[in-house]
């Protein structure tokens, strides 16, 4: 290997790579995540084996109970397309320990045990097949491992432990073909990078895709930030919230216990507006079933918010603005995102008064239109506001309820929140 960089090297040469290497991923917006393992056998929760202090030995008698159905990985595929998404992140190997592919460095894994099948390049192939860029999860922390506890204050077993997640990262990046995403998770137990050695990790695995993207969970910020269970934007960083479907589990759960917390299509595109809006990108999980089938309760909303994307796609794919302000723009209230001089109003209740006013954008307003039919708004621009007449009074999109308005300006939108009223104001512009 060459010689190993220093950690300012190191960052200084993933910072002078990063826009190209994050070039596609930027303009995304939308990707699956798809958390599988032996806990989907138990149907409770991923961190079922720990939170129910499960015996190793009694625990690895779920992997011959974990049969999932030939070409699974194939249905995710389809609906995370259909569904809009333009990128997979499969939980290659979940803290559990169980591997989902032929590894040499771990022999408890899906070819040896359970449905003797390669799950991962299952996985792959299913996500080539549909044209979507690819991401392994790789857990850290490995509760089957016996040094997985004792890393954190032997010495020899920090070496041994460090190695194996090494080489099974090192599997992953050299068996199926070019990969996009290395998602990292949980680096327990050491509570530093130097703990565990990722510094030359990262860098020997950039090595063999040099491509890679990687996320801050190797206690390194590397490419992205991953906000959990909260769609947050990431102050001068790209980002990526990850989102159970339920906001209970990210394993395989039953439905007709979640159904009553899972997202319908509007929560989810509120999600995404949210992300276009803060430069960021939405991994949205499903839990499959032991046998691999989808969950029902996602299949009907992600539909159709597939739908919904092809139709009103511009508004939320692509290089976006950064925008930092998030309060309600214009009548109805709506949630904006910014592409180069044009602002989309995402309309979260269409008022039916024909009254739409749009409030704080200060730049010369050139057209505005409603996305997906195309039809023109006529209006007025006062110093703080914009008036617009003859809006249809019956809401605009009759497929998910949310419809766009598209607002092109003479140069980039700059917008004062509260411009009137200057004591509430507090200076807060963006542009």
């Amino acid at each position: 290997m060459a010689k190993l960089l220093s950690k300012p090297e190191y960052e200084a040469s993933t910072a002078k790579s990063r826009d190209k290497r994050m070039a596609w991923w930027r303009e995304a917006r939308f990707g699956m995540f798809v958390h599988f393992g032996l806990y989907t056998v138990l149907g409770r929760h991923e961190w079922a084996m720990a939170i129910e202090n499960w015996p190793v030995q009694e625990y690895e008698k779920l992997a011959d109970k974990f049969l999932p159905k030939p070409g699974a990985p194939k249905e995710w595929a389809r609906l995370a397309k259909a569904a809009g998404m333009k990128y997979m992140v499969l939980t290659t190997r979940h803290h559990e320990g169980f591997s989902l592919w032929d590894s040499k460095a771990n022999p408890y894994n899906s070819v040896n045990y359970g449905p003797k099948r390669d799950i991962v390049k299952e996985f792959v192939e299913a996500c080539r097949e549909q044209g979507l860029r690819i991401g392994f999860y790789s857990s850290c922390m490995d509760w089957h491992h016996p040094d997985g506890g004792a890393a954190a204050y032997d010495s020899a077993a920090r070496k041994r432990f460090n190695d194996y997640i090494y080489a099974l990262n090192e599997e992953l990046l050299t068996q199926y073909g070019k990969i996009d995403i290395l998602w990292y998770d949980v680096p327990e137990p050491m509570n530093n990078w130097e703990g565990w050695n990722s510094l030359e990790m990262n860098q020997r695995l950039r090595k063999l895709q040099p491509g890679l993207i990687i996320d801050n969970r190797s206690r390194l910020d590397e490419d992205f930030g991953t906000p959990e269970e909260h769609v947050t934007a990431e102050k001068d960083r790209d980002w990526e919230a990850c989102m159970t479907f339920n906001g209970l589990s990210w394993g395989y759960v039953d439905a007709a216990q979640v159904e009553p917390y899972s997202y319908n299509a509007q929560r989810i595109l509120r999600m995404l507006a949210t992300c276009a809006h803060g430069g960021g990108n939405l991994l949205l999980n499903i839990g499959p079933a032991p046998d691999g089938s989808v969950p029902p309760e996602a299949i009907g909303p992600l539909a159709t918010v597939g739908k919904w994307l092809a139709k009103y796609g511009e508004c939320a794919y692509g290089k976006m603005n950064k925008v930092t302000e998030t309060w309600g723009y214009g009548s109805g209230i709506c949630s904006v995102s910014i592409k180069g001089n044009t602002a989309y109003l995402w309309n979260w209740i269409w008022s039916k008064s024909g009254d739409f006013v749009v409030g704080g954008f200060t730049t010369k307003l050139k057209s505005a239109k409603i996305l997906g039919t195309g039809a023109s708004l006529k209006f007025t621009q006062e110093k703080y506001r914009i008036i617009f007449s003859g809006v249809p009074k019956e809401p605009q999109d009759k497929i998910a309820g949310v419809a766009v308005i598209a607002l092109e300006f003479e140069g980039k939108p700059k917008y004062v929140r509260f411009a009137a009223r200057p004591p509430l104001n507090q200076g807060k512009i963006f542009s």
